[in-house]
């Protein structure tokens, strides 16, 4: 009788999960980069030392981008470099930025990078750091994880580079992440860009909403806003704003570096939240949406096996940071195991 309750169970956790995954709707097939989990090894030759001293924000410097296609051959694209970003823009935080890329759309066409043009690269941050390439391996599952949970996320691919500067002697490599450019993500959902500075908590997909808030506090992260960005600037903080005229938007979350999953060394969680550190959780989800909490918890219930399969099947991860982060997801569903643990870590802390 226990096991066909138990069975019974599963069953009812897994229809919920198809149901709140059907609703974020049927996406397209993604673009040839992001079909497969695969690793990719590249080699980037561009002036690095140009890069990471003058750190350019509005030009392009050129480079030549090399992409392993095994059997010592190598595709050679021309790219242009420069940095992005904001807070890892810093020298003082990232010695090596984070950069956008710019590939040439008539070269690569019928290419593994078919379809692609200007292209998010999440990199490193300080060279020969172990605690800095496990991070990018963690931000990158994160991403992973979201996946996981529904089609509306950047897609992601994880990168193996060798970094040249022509002319010197410079060498070095780092793992990397490129990250979808937000037409693809558009074109793929079928839902536009927005560009706007805010927007109601009304306008939003509360279902959604509700999900990505769940997930933020599974990772532990607090740096972001799904509905305003910073002062002047387009909404939203970490997130992107994506929506079709008579219909409810979606607030997409990026950049995960700042949660406790991912526990880069320099994140420290906002003085205004009152937290010890990042690695402690805060949930910011909507007072709005408390009722919608049982349905997106058994949605991550369901896919608990299959989040850490993903992490434990992750060959870059040291062991030590693969039992890190399974311990600090395995808080996560501790957390919320029970209507007391989900009424102290979420109810009572809604916004």
């Amino acid at each position: 009788m226990a096991t066909i309750t138990r069975l019974l169970t599963l069953q009812c956790l897994l229809l919920v999960w198809l149901s709140v995954a059907h609703a974020q709707g049927d996406s397209a097939a993604v673009t040839p980069l992001f079909a497969s989990d695969e690793m990719l090894n590249v080699r980037i030759a561009a002036p690095f030392d140009i890069i990471t001293e003058e750190r350019p924000v509005d030009e392009y410097v050129d480079g030549t981008f090399y992409l392993d296609i095994g059997n010592g051959e190598s595709l050679e694209l021309d790219v242009g470099l420069r940095t992005r970003g904001n807070y890892r823009r810093r020298e003082d935080v990232c010695p090596f930025p984070p950069l956008r890329l710019n590939f040439k759309k008539k070269q690569v066409k019928d290419t593994l990078f078919d379809g692609q043009d200007k292209l998010k690269l999440v990199t490193h941050c300080t060279t020969d750091s172990f605690i800095y390439e496990q991070g990018i391996i963690a931000e990158y599952l994160a991403y992973r994880i979201l996946n996981l949970m529904t089609d509306y996320s950047y897609r992601v691919r994880l990168l193996l580079i060798e970094y040249e500067t022509p002319g010197t002697e410079e060498r070095f490599d780092g793992y990397g992440i490129l990250i979808e450019h937000k037409d693809s993500v558009a074109e793929r959902l079928g839902i536009a860009p927005l560009s706007v500075e805010t927007t109601p908590v009304s306008t939003l997909d509360l279902d959604y909403l509700n999900l990505t808030s769940v997930y933020q506090y599974l990772i532990g992260n607090t740096d972001f806003s799904p509905i305003s960005g910073a002062a002047g600037a387009e909404c939203c903080h970490n997130h992107t704003l994506f929506g079709n005229e008579g219909e409810p938007y979606y607030s997409i979350p990026y950049d995960f570096d700042m949660s406790g999953f991912v526990g880069t060394p320099y994140a420290t969680p906002n003085p205004k939240l009152r937290l010890d550190s990042v690695q402690e959780r805060l949930y910011r989800g909507r007072c709005i949406n408390n009722d919608r909490l049982p349905d997106t918890l058994a949605a991550f219930s369901a896919s608990r096996e299959e989040i850490e399969t993903l992490i434990r099947e992750q060959p870059e991860l040291s062991g030590r940071k693969r039992r890190d982060i399974l311990k600090y997801i395995d808080q996560f569903y501790r957390s919320v195991a029970n209507g007391r643990g989900i009424d102290r870590n979420l109810v009572r802390k809604c916004k």
